[in-house]
């Protein structure tokens, strides 16, 4: 498996062109799961694993890959499932996630599937509100086609670290605080629970939030009301998106956003996980004004005072 994923960096030549490959893994017999491939640095094979007592229980422990400690979440449980059995094909899935590094214990890593965002569909909405799932797709194998599950590993992860969105003493501009209130920024991202934390950030200053589940969705309302002759740089102070996303991803979105000369001067921040060199290259190449990593309430909180400052001459 660590043949297939040494090619991953050549990879992303992918995105920008609406286009992901996905890791498709087994926490079940029955059911196919899957992730990104630009959020995996490896896959081994179980390692030894030592005991966390008084750790999150779905901490299975902590495993030493090449000198470095890395916490093992045992994915199978953290998403409501029974316990995973321990077999031949147990595997580690190691990830970097909004800066952090963490293993995910699975059964059987199957293959990587090259994939369209367009082919990438949000859960049903009868799923519930507390599903694990940002996304579902198909594929085909020998003959048959299968539903896969694509994890909102965000909303894994936001239950087992404390993610904390007070800011840092003098990160807030209190002379920017009056002219925060009825202020608009619409949030684009899959993860309820990244929208969530973007929220409960920007929220108390007085900002109005508006949220979008995909790109797709987003630029529909972009272009509705630069139908209806609103001035979409004027209503928004800015975009905030994530770059993976069904149906459209964020980079696909900001470039259809600077295509269309309505709306072209709308001020966009990217917010993802993914890694920040990269982005920083995406966000070059699609026209971003910013780019922050998740989850940093002082960096999300920091660009909106700074586009404020713009808007208002200071």
């Amino acid at each position: 498996m660590n043949k297939v994923l040494d090619t991953v960096d050549q990879r992303t030549q992918l995105v920008g062109q609406n286009r992901l490959e996905l890791l498709l893994f087994r926490i079940s017999s029955t059911q196919l799961f899957a992730i990104n491939v630009f959020k995996v640095k490896e896959v081994v094979k179980l390692p030894a694993i030592n005991m966390l007592p008084g750790s999150n229980p779905n901490i299975y422990g902590v495993a030493n890959i090449r000198g470095t400690s890395i916490p093992v979440i045992n994915l199978r449980e953290a998403i409501g499932f029974s316990k995973l059995p321990i077999t031949d094909d147990s595997n580690l899935i190691i990830t970097e996630y909004n800066r952090s590094v963490q293993a995910f214990l699975v059964g059987k890593v199957e293959h990587i599937i090259n994939m369209t965002w367009s082919d990438i569909m949000p859960p049903p909405k009868t799923s519930g509100a507390h599903n694990y799932l940002t996304a579902i797709t198909k594929v085909e194998q020998e003959g048959i086609t299968r539903l896969v599950s694509i994890i909102d590993v965000e909303k894994v992860l936001a239950e087992i670290i404390d993610y904390d969105v007070s800011l840092s003493d003098g990160v807030l501009d209190e002379s920017l605080v009056p002219s925060m209130p009825g202020r608009k920024v619409l949030i684009v991202d899959d993860s309820s629970t990244a929208r969530k934390q973007v929220r409960d950030t920007l929220t108390p200053l007085g900002i109005e939030i508006i949220e979008a589940s995909d790109g797709l969705q987003a630029l529909r309302l972009l272009q509705s009301w630069a139908g209806d002759g609103k001035q979409v740089a004027d209503e928004l102070l800015m975009m905030i998106t994530d770059a993976e996303m069904p149906e459209m991803d964020g980079y696909k979105l900001t470039a259809e956003v600077r295509a269309d000369t309505r709306m072209s001067g709308l001020f966009i921040t990217l917010n993802t996980s993914l890694s920040g060199s990269f982005n920083k290259a995406m966000v070059e190449k699609v026209g971003c004004n910013e780019f922050i990593s998740k989850f940093q309430p002082d960096l999300l909180v920091g660009v909106v005072q700074e586009r404020l400052r713009y808007l208002l001459g200071k």
